[in-house]
């Protein structure tokens, strides 16, 4: 399956929801947020929002420090 995330071209495996994509790339549960196609995806919905072909993905993970 072939993806936009953070504005490069990345092929993943077979990846059928948002909480799949979290998966598999290691997001903490909590400290991360995951954009699609322009819209903030609840974590809540993550399990139940699909992937398809060629989305878009913003991905940021927060990072404390001082």
């Amino acid at each position: 399956m072939q993806l936009i995330l953070n504005g490069a071209p990345r092929e993943a495996p077979n990846l059928a929801t948002l909480a799949d994509l979290a998966a598999w790339l290691s997001l903490p549960a909590f400290g991360s947020a995951i954009e699609l196609n322009g819209e903030v995806i609840r974590r809540a919905d993550h399990a139940a929002t699909p992937l398809k072909e060629g989305d878009r993905l913003e991905v940021v993970r927060l990072v404390g420090g001082g």
